[in-house]
């Protein structure tokens, strides 16, 4: 299993860039990133997360069926959303073969299920793009004692991927260099935070300054909950470790033939949850 990228240079990402060299200057891919490959869908299992509805996850998998992929596994929390979604799929694209995985990313026990799931319906997976994601204002944990946030949008995902890179290997086995991917969306929020290595759990202990986020934090971003919580700030953090995972497995898989890739979504109108009591002297 891959670790956790742990190193600390270039962790401030203060500018509107995607990441930054230890020196501030914006770090480039690495040399040995395997070449751009047009996405040929054709008779390849396909994988997205993160699913409903009237969501990013529900229009990527519509586009993709248009391309007639072999297999195409939808997999989130909720299974009336996926069936909702997947009923739309088969009316639309009715040769298109829909299967749908039971999947929470704030749960490792869950995750662990849903890659074996995976696994009893394909042993080839040629795209999994990581598109589940969490939002919270209130101070909440995974079972497993992670803050929430960063246990589902980082530390979850970074297992599922993990699980299913046999998978993805066996794909490479037989496709042109940089065709099998792993595409994990992040957000232009990971701006405003590193990863608090000193303090992931948001906890109230000291981080040095290069863990620190940005200051001051602009408006409703810099105010916490009473017991002190920012879901803003534990929010960036997560999406910086999505690209410094990305990073990583660009870097580590290239050699395979697996590319991998990060970006922002920009928006869309799923329901937001309620914000949580404010204390403006966070």
């Amino acid at each position: 299993m891959l670790p956790l990228a742990n190193e600390r240079p270039g962790l401030r990402s203060r500018q509107p860039s995607l990441t930054r060299s230890g020196e501030g200057r914006v770090s480039s891919p690495p040399s040995s990133s395997v070449p751009l490959t047009p996405l040929l869908i054709g008779p390849s299992p396909v994988l997205v997360t993160g699913v409903s509805p009237k969501g990013i996850g529900s229009t990527t998998v519509l586009n993709l069926a248009a391309h007639n992929p072999g297999l195409l596994i939808l997999a989130s929390r909720t299974k009336s959303r996926l069936q909702e979604v997947a009923a739309e799929i088969t009316a639309k694209h009715p040769a298109t073969r829909v299967e749908i995985v039971v999947l929470d990313l704030g749960s490792q026990k869950s995750i662990r299920q849903a890659a074996a799931d995976v696994t009893a319906l394909t042993d080839t997976l040629d795209l999994l793009i990581n598109n589940a994601g969490i939002v919270v204002t209130s101070r909440q944990a995974t079972p497993e004692g992670i803050e929430q946030q960063f246990g589902t949008n980082h530390i979850g995902p970074f297992l599922f991927t993990n699980l299913l890179l046999p998978l993805l290997r066996n794909a490479a086995k037989t496709s042109p260099p940089g065709a099998t991917r792993v595409v994990s969306l992040s957000s232009a929020g990971h701006r405003l935070s590193p990863i608090r290595f000193s303090d992931y759990n948001f906890e109230g202990k000291p981080v040095p300054p290069e863990e620190d986020h940005f200051k001051p934090l602009p408006g409703a971003f810099g105010k916490c909950t009473p017991d002190g919580y920012n879901g803003i700030v534990t929010y960036a953090q997560s999406k910086t470790a999505n690209i410094l995972f990305t990073l990583y497995l660009q870097t580590h898989l290239a050699e395979l033939g697996i590319s991998a890739y990060t970006l922002h979504p920009g928006s869309e109108s799923a329901s937001q949850t309620p914000a949580a009591p404010e204390n403006p002297d966070c």
